[in-house]
């Protein structure tokens, strides 16, 4: 699949959407250990950051099955929405259909891809996703009329270091080869100056601290990527006193912010990540 997301050539521009669905016969519960290993999940419950690696997959398979008027390698991860609607069942099959739509572009120029993603275990939904995608970079005089977000107030939850083979790993682990967060090389060769964590490692890491700190179980989250977070650096994760607010703070600059829901109760807990046996 990356070999043809490497080589697929953009179709023409068009402004219908993008549909296409899969079949995912069952979750690899190694998989999941492993995830949960890597950001601190505690248990062998399946966390709701992992669900997005499932989406992903789902959704660059439709990019790659599909005609698009833009080229996979270099897209950068601004937006992300996920939920969990019900229980998720590793050995049960789930129906992932994913819808890509292109929005016109804004202001100053800059275009966005939007894929959303619903997992459906028969006629019920499980989970969802929506994900957006910086295809094109916008003026920098537009850049300098969005209003730039402050350093969070809230309390530190905590810090985390990103190693410099960081990307690499959590390729391996996620799928994401996107050669922005690998080498120097291949991020130069995707214009940027240095390579990046993605943007799902930062969230991920943050919800297990968030999760650690509160003892609740996160069922849904929404953030925003702010800035990139260079590979060899290091994020202090704040939360807000109430909203379940929260923002990651990487060289002085807020690199994610977002917002979580999560519950305190047991039942709603097991209902929400089904034990991993």
């Amino acid at each position: 699949m990356l070999l043809r997301a490497l080589f697929k050539r953009r179709a023409r521009a068009s402004t219908r959407p993008v549909r296409a669905s899969y079949r995912l016969d069952r979750i690899d519960r190694d998989h999941v250990r492993r995830y949960n290993a890597a950001f601190g999940f505690t248990g062998d419950t399946i966390p709701l950051t992992f669900l997005y690696l499932l989406a992903q997959r789902a959704q660059l398979a439709t990019m790659v099955a599909r005609p698009i008027p833009f080229r996979i390698p270099g897209l950068i991860h601004v937006e992300n929405r996920l939920a969990m609607h019900g229980p998720v069942w590793p050995d049960a099959a789930l129906t992932v259909t994913t819808t890509l739509k292109l929005p016109p572009p804004a202001a100053n120029g800059a275009i966005d891809c939007m894929l959303e993603t619903r997992a459906y275990d028969g006629e019920r939904l499980a989970f969802s996703c929506d994900s957006t995608y910086l295809i094109k970079r916008g003026s920098r005089a537009g850049r300098n009329d969005a209003p730039q977000p402050g350093l969070p107030s809230g309390e530190g939850v905590g810090e985390w270091a990103i190693a410099p083979d960081a990307g690499q790993r959590y390729a391996a682990l996620s799928g994401d080869w996107n050669p922005i967060h690998l080498w120097r090389w291949s991020a130069r060769l995707m214009g940027m100056r240095a390579p990046i964590i993605h943007g799902a490692h930062t969230l991920a890491k943050a919800c297990a601290l968030l999760q650690a700190s509160s003892g609740r179980v996160i069922t849904s989250v929404w953030c925003r990527f702010r800035q990139p977070v260079p590979l060899g650096s290091s994020v202090a994760l704040f939360q807000a006193q109430a909203d379940g607010e929260f923002t990651a703070v990487c060289n002085g600059r807020t690199a994610l912010d977002g917002r979580i829901d999560a519950t305190t109760s047991p039942a709603l807990a097991a209902l929400a990540h089904p034990a991993v046996e």
